[in-house]
Formats: structure tokens, C-alpha cells, sequence
């Protein structure tokens, strides 16, 4: 198991333990992690906190040079916001624990360059199959349906 994709997943159990959407991000910067987080939409009442928007806030202010040695890791296909932003600030690199769950535009992220690596984990889909069948009205306002 990839160690980045491992603390991303630990990221995903802190919020599911905080009865939380379990989905998870670590910001890896020459092969440290720089930024963690985790969905935290409903432990702060949040609209915006994805993993990964929690993982760049986690990371704080980074010059361009940075983004542009960084790998985002993320137990889920990042949304269209968490993919925007990945655009937003340059990161080159995005690891995906799964996205049988949840697709986000993977193929737009590609089509912008973007090294895109789907890993298929089966612990990262158990999370959110688990979830998603117990608490489907959440999963829905979370990916906004």
C-alpha cells in the first residue's frame, strides 16, 4: 500500500469517526506530506470543505513552484470544485483511491495535463459503499443531487 494513499484513507476514517462523509487528501510536496484533511462538510456546517479544499487549507499558502512539485492524493475522484481548484493552483500529479462510488471530471483534469492515477483500492470503496447505503440523503446534498 502506498504510504500517501494510506494517510489519505486515515484522513477518511477521522471523519467518518466524527460522523463525517468518509473521504480523505493528503498534499505530498517532494515526497512529504504538506497538507491533510478530510470532508468536513457536516462537522463544521460547511458548503465547501471537501477533503481536498480541507487538504489545501491544511497546506496553508504555497508559491506556484510548490503546487508544481505536488501530488494531491484523495481516497475519491475529486469533484468538479476539488478538481478545479487542483487546476487552479497547477498540481500535476492526482492519486485516486477509487471511483466506482463517485466519478469526478477525470477526463478533463487529463485533457488539461493533469497525471491522473486511478489505484481501485478496495478499502477506500468499502468506505463509501458502506456510507453511501447508510446514509444516502447526506451522500446526495454532498455531490449535490
Amino acid at each position: 500500500m502506498d504510504t500517501f494513499l494510506q494517510a489519505a484513507i486515515d484522513e477518511a476514517k477521522k471523519g467518518a469517526a466524527e460522523g463525517g462523509i468518509p473521504i480523505g487528501s493528503v498534499l505530498v510536496i517532494d515526497g512529504e506530506i504538506v497538507g491533510r484533511g478530510h470532508n468536513r462538510r457536516v462537522q463544521q456546517g460547511s458548503a465547501i470543505l471537501h477533503a481536498e479544499m480541507d487538504c489545501l487549507e491544511s497546506a496553508g499558502r504555497l508559491s506556484a513552484a510548490d503546487y508544481q512539485r505536488a501530488t494531491l492524493y484523495s481516497t475519491l475522484s475529486p469533484c468538479d470544485m476539488c478538481s478545479g481548484a487542483a487546476l487552479l493552483y497547477g498540481i500535476p500529479r492526482v492519486v485516486v483511491g477509487e471511483n466506482h462510488t463517485f466519478q469526478g471530471p477525470e477526463d478533463y483534469l487529463r485533457s488539461r495535463g493533469v497525471e491522473l492515477t486511478v489505484v481501485d483500492d478496495p478499502e477506500c470503496r468499502a468506505l463509501m459503499e458502506r456510507f453511501i447505503a447508510e446514509q444516502p440523503v447526506l451522500w446526495n446534498e454532498d455531490i449535490g443531487v
